[in-house]
């Protein structure tokens, strides 16, 4: 179908351009932007609405457009836009553009938050599995950035909300968060020097020998876009961990193992990609371990339990340790291992 590319007569808008929305908003609702009013000219007669849309208005996409569409925030001639229906050249459209869950993702929301330690520079966070740390696809809200934005307004003018590094959602423990850009840089640059101590607890299937080093650089996976690997391409990025095995037990009947890991780098899915490389990869890790084996534990058996660093404004050695989370003790109980070894 020919594209023409003569521009709509627009119309009016209902607000001046110095003016905010004064009113009830719609869920998701962008009250500070204002409706686009469109009248379509007869060159547009036989093009589909949707498509029509989509040249109109190119600051949206298209698929943004179709949803505000189906969700009638689109009408012509005052009536709900169906996009597949066939355009006269003569109707007025009105657009009410809508937030995209992205648009709205560094939001203050209210949440229970576990603090182990906070003071003027610094708040060391215990978190439970489950929770995002930063706003992603997929994860909009209900973040750990958002709940310390709600704790700390403050914070909001610290890059990235004052979080320095991530846990991944399915892995319990503690994290560091700074609440002024001179602590965040200062621990920054311990993370860079490899001066934070962090240490995890993981439970992985097999029997490692008693301790190891694992120097493996990390990087895309060459055929899972999801997955991390070891790998030598170009991308790859340095990555170490220390591990040592503390205790052993069962589980339905095959052996496993509580490891201690200890970081000098902190590459996306570290430990579990590194353990998988030498054959034990973690209990209930859906991701890089064995299906038939994921349902024993509903997400990686992986905690940080111990993060030690230098105060940013004292120079103090400073350690904090986390209590076990009791999905992750009940795992050990179950696998027969004492978890006051863990210490």
């Amino acid at each position: 179908m020919k594209r023409y590319s003569q521009k709509p007569l627009i119309l009016t808008s209902n607000l001046t351009e110095n003016e905010l929305y004064d009113g009830d908003d719609e869920e998701g609702a962008t009250p500070d932007v204002a409706p686009i009013e469109l009248k379509l000219t007869p060159e547009f007669c036989g093009v589909r609405l949707d498509k029509a849309l989509s040249q109109l208005v190119p600051e949206y996409s298209r698929s943004r457009l179709q949803q505000w569409m189906d969700n009638g925030f689109v009408t012509v001639d005052g009536q709900p836009a169906k996009g597949k229906t066939l355009a006269l050249g003569d109707e007025t459209i009105v657009v009410h553009p809508q937030a995209a869950p992205e648009d709205t993702a560094f939001t203050p929301e209210a949440m229970s938050l576990s603090i182990l330690h906070e003071d003027a520079e610094l708040m060391i966070i215990d978190k439970p599995a489950g929770l995002v740390v930063h706003p992603a696809a997929g994860n909009w809200s209900g973040t750990l950035l958002n709940g310390l934005l709600h704790h700390f307004p403050a914070i909001s003018g610290v890059p990235r909300a004052g979080i320095v590094h991530r846990l991944d959602k399915e892995t319990s423990g503690l994290m560091v968060v700074a609440k002024t850009l001179q602590a965040q840089t200062d621990l920054v640059r311990q993370l860079q020097a490899r001066t934070v101590k962090r240490e995890y607890l993981a439970l992985v299937w097999g029997s490692p020998q008693i301790s190891g080093k694992i120097d493996a650089a990390i990087g895309r996976h060459p055929r899972d876009r999801i997955k991390m690997a070891v790998t030598d391409n170009a991308s790859a990025k340095p990555a170490v961990t220390h591990y040592q095995k503390i205790a052993t037990g069962t589980l339905d009947g095959r052996p496993v193992s509580l490891v201690r890991c200890q970081l000098e780098t902190g590459r996306t899915h570290q430990i579990r990609v590194h353990m998988q490389s030498i054959g034990f990869t973690l209990v209930g890790d859906p991701l890089y371990g064995k299906p038939h084996l994921a349902p024993v534990f509903p997400r990686q058996a992986l905690h940080a339990y111990r993060l030690g660093l230098i105060h940013p404004a004292t120079g103090k050695d400073c350690e904090w340790q986390s209590v076990l989370p009791e999905d992750f003790a009940g795992l050990l109980m179950r696998a027969g291992i004492d978890s006051s070894i863990v210490g």
